[in-house]
Order: structure tokens, then C-alpha cells, then sequence
């Protein structure tokens, strides 16, 4: 008796919950041709990063705020999927941890289009085929992902967002126990962060490495004695058992992704800004670059040099810090700089990744 109470009480509440969804959407759906009269770009991360903050703080449980946020996530995915879909580049294969990424900031509503390298991301939002493009530009334990810096330096795509994904690594495969497994399948990479579990669990198995995790996953379906490591997702995928759980060497293995589209984004007061440059080659350059950054009290956050591909012993610099290209400071300290500089290009400011 109480159970069929409880269960109409949730059919009510859903009927509400389903009409007040449509009425979100419906007013998403006005906000949208708005943006499309004044060719404003559709997806709008300081009004995503409102929303999350606005809907966790009116949260009381028992829903976690995870749970919240990822109801929240396909909300706001399904109303980015109205009049036309959003389309969203990535560096594929499907189950990847850039895929991975790209839900997590996106969600299921909108199309996904599968690229074979970082290149080709950018090339088709520049073409306009994709709106937005998801690339790695940084692991916390292997650094930078220099291919997605140098394809900055010629770009003209702004960056709009970060997304800070946790890396997960599991042992994938057919079998159903791990002492079955003679041969592991992986991206190179991947075997290097799993190091002290291969060789205590897996002594002497033939590694091989593939271009992905999504392919190594693939190929495990298709021979006796087969595993990968890959995501859970991949597991879903290719239909294989996860025989172990986070195998990485470390619990703080985490790859910081980039969204990239042609727009700039307005200031939340909580941003965080990107820019390249170059300067002559001579004793103390640098430093006196960075003092502009110290001068009008910039903090910066991260700082990566990578070779001119035109002139030998020549380099760009890769510099993220805090604040949005619009604030008086962070603008007074990129004028500045800009006075050595040989070449300089603000990449994007965009809110500041959890």
C-alpha cells in the first residue's frame, strides 16, 4: 500500500518535472534565435558555469552534487540541440578520453563529429562544419600535448573553455580473469602510467601499442588471450569485462582538455586567460617578459616553450594566468609585454575549469 502511494506520488512529480522541462526549453529555444540575430555563438560557458553554481547552491540532498550536475549537463545538452543541433569536433575514436571529455562538457543531445588528429579538430571548426572543437593540451603526469600548442600559433579559433578530466585505466577484455590475458593492448602513453600494476600483475605479457585506447579496445575483442587498457566507456563500447579498476600509478592522473570555437567570451570575474609569444634571442628576455606579468601583480599558472618550426633556436611561450584579457591589469601587463615581443596573440580567455 505505502509502495503504490510512493509510486504515484513520483508520477505526479515527474508529469511536473517533464512540463517544467519544456517550458525551460521553450524559453531556450527563444533565447537561441536571439543569440542568432546578433551572431552570438550558442554555447555560452560563463552562463554554463552560472547555472551549475546556481542549481548546486539551491540543492539540499539527497541527491549529491554531482548527480545534480549531471542531471543539469543533459539539461542543458538537449536545450543546445534545439532548431539545430550543435556540432562538436574531436579527436577521436569514439570512447576516448577526449570523447569522455567532450560529453562531460556537451552531454548526449548533440551531434559528434569523430577526427582522426588534433589538425583536422581545428580544420573543421575553422571551416565552420563543427561549432566547437575538444582537444588535450595537458597531462598532470606526461605535461603539454605539443602538437595542440603548435596548431595555436597559426590558428585564428579563440579558447572558450577548459575541461579537467580525471583518467581512469582499466584492465579491458573478453576473459573474465586476468591470469587468461597474454597480450595487453594500449596507447604507448598509457602503458608508461601503469607501470607498477603491469609488472606486478601482468609479468612478462607482450604489450603492444596502438594509436588509441578506443582501437587497443577494439582489438581485444578479436583475439584468444587478448586485454586492453582503456575507459569505462570503451568496456561499453566493445563489449568487454572490466577485470581491474584504475590501474594508474597515480590517483592524481588528470588530462586538462580545450574547447575551442571562433567567439570570445564576456568576463565571469573568474577566468583565466592563454597567450603565445616570441622575442628576440638574448641574455635576460625572458625575465624581462615576465616582469610585466609581476609588475601589475598577474598570476600566472602555467608556462611552456616549444621551438619555432620557421627559424632554428628561436621559441614560442605558451603562458596561461589568471584573470580575463578585458581586465585593466591583465590588459595593462599583455601591453606591456607586447613592447618586446616579436610576436603575440592573446589564444582566449574563458572561465576557469573545476
Amino acid at each position: 500500500m505505502h509502495l503504490d502511494n510512493s509510486r504515484r506520488k513520483i508520477d505526479r512529480i515527474d508529469k511536473k518535472i517533464v512540463d517544467i522541462l519544456n517550458e525551460r526549453a521553450k524559453e531556450s529555444l527563444k533565447i537561441r534565435r536571439i543569440k542568432k540575430r546578433l551572431k552570438k555563438g550558442i554555447f555560452t560557458p560563463r552562463r554554463e558555469k552560472d547555472v551549475y553554481k546556481k542549481v548546486l547552491k539551491r540543492s539540499k540532498g539527497p541527491l549529491s552534487p554531482g548527480s545534480i550536475k549531471a542531471i543539469y549537463r543533459e539539461i542543458m545538452s538537449g536545450s543546445l540541440a534545439l532548431d539545430k543541433p550543435l556540432n562538436v569536433a574531436y579527436l577521436g575514436p569514439e570512447a576516448t578520453f577526449t570523447h569522455i571529455a567532450a560529453l562531460r562538457k556537451f552531454g548526449a543531445s548533440v551531434d559528434y563529429l569523430e577526427c582522426k588528429s588534433i589538425r583536422e579538430v581545428f580544420t573543421e571548426v575553422e571551416r565552420g562544419r563543427a561549432d566547437y572543437g575538444v582537444v588535450p593540451i595537458e597531462n598532470s603526469t606526461e605535461g603539454a600535448v605539443n602538437h595542440t600548442l603548435d596548431m595555436f600559433i597559426d590558428s585564428e579559433l579563440k579558447i572558450c573553455s577548459e575541461e579537467y578530466l580525471p583518467i581512469k585505466h582499466n584492465i579491458l577484455s573478453k576473459h573474465k580473469r586476468v591470469s587468461s590475458i597474454k597480450k595487453v593492448y594500449s596507447h604507448q602513453q598509457v602503458f608508461a602510467q601503469c607501470r607498477v600494476w603491469l609488472e606486478k600483475n601482468l609479468p612478462g605479457v607482450k604489450m603492444v601499442s596502438y594509436a588509441s585506447t578506443s582501437e587497443a579496445a577494439h582489438h581485444a575483442t578479436l583475439g584468444k588471450g587478448s586485454a586492453a587498457i582503456a575507459s569505462e566507456l570503451a568496456a561499453k563500447e566493445y563489449g568487454l569485462n572490466i577485470l581491474a579498476r584504475s590501474i594508474e600509478d597515480s590517483s592524481h592522473n588528470i588530462t586538462r582538455f580545450l574547447i575551442m570555437g571562433t567567439q570570445e567570451e564576456e568576463p565571469t570575474k573568474d577566468d583565466k586567460t592563454s597567450i603565445v609569444f616570441s622575442m628576440k634571442d638574448r641574455s635576460g628576455a625572458l625575465h624581462d617578459a615576465l616582469t610585466a606579468f609581476k609588475k601589475n601583480r598577474i598570476n600566472l599558472t602555467k608556462i611552456e616553450s616549444r621551438p619555432s618550426r620557421l627559424k632554428a633556436w628561436e621559441y614560442y611561450f605558451f603562458v596561461d594566468m589568471e584573470g580575463h584579457h578585458k581586465d585593466k591589469r591583465v590588459e595593462k601587463a599583455i601591453s606591456e609585454l607586447g613592447k618586446g615581443c616579436t610576436y603575440l596573440k592573446v589564444l582566449g580567455s574563458y572561465p576557469i575549469g573545476k
